[in-house]
């Protein structure tokens, strides 16, 4: 799928009512490794964007994958809020001072590796200095919402991709393949989003 562009008028007042009115659903259990995760947003062209990462074939798991910014918990770690903004500095050289956090969405585990992901949705300037980590990640870019909230975007799709085989929401844009934990984030975002009475009223 391209750039075109679905419900241009999704504004920053959408969001922050739409994830304030969510009542989040946790996660937890003894064995589930602890992990947090950014979902970006900025005004780019202006119409929201989600910031993404396409990881690099050096790191340890999910190499190639398209990923928010985040990752597991470290000892020094505060909290898990501390953990998504670490992890978002680290591999795209956002400040966390720079990130409006504007609350968080349900967890979502992933069964082959045993986490559990809580993601936290802030909105992040634009233009910004990205810096990419050399090890962790090889591309940043830009998804419209617009594009995310479209409903011919994200097929339920059973995919072999590399070694992994998965069943669940799939989204092509613009050649990166968002799929596995980062297609179930952005579609429960967007379902919370489709949701709002002001898009209900669209």
């Amino acid at each position: 799928m391209g750039g075109g562009c679905y419900n241009p008028g999704v504004s920053k007042d959408e969001v922050r009512a739409a994830i304030g009115a969510h009542k989040k659903q946790r996660i937890t259990g003894r064995h589930l490794v602890q992990s947090a995760v950014l979902v970006p947003l900025l005004y780019k062209d202006q119409a929201l964007h989600v910031l993404l990462t396409e990881r690099t074939i050096e790191v340890r798991s999910h190499k190639g994958q398209v990923c928010l910014p985040g990752g597991t918990v470290h000892p020094s770690d505060e909290s898990l809020l501390g953990t998504a903004l670490r992890e978002t500095w680290e591999e795209t050289g956002v400040k966390a001072e720079d990130v409006e956090i504007i609350g968080e969405i349900d967890d979502n585990v992933v069964q082959s590796t045993g986490y559990v992901i809580t993601p936290f949705v802030g909105f992040i300037p634009y233009p910004y200095p990205f810096k990419a980590s050399s090890l962790e990640t090889q591309d940043i870019f830009f998804v419209p919402l617009s594009v995310l909230m479209d409903p011919q975007s994200f097929r339920t799709q059973e995919r072999v991709i590399g070694e992994y085989y998965y069943h669940g929401p799939v989204c092509d844009y613009d050649g990166h393949v968002i799929w596995g934990a980062t297609g179930r984030i952005l579609k429960h975002l967007v379902s919370l989003l489709d949701d709002s009475p002001e898009q209900q009223r669209t």
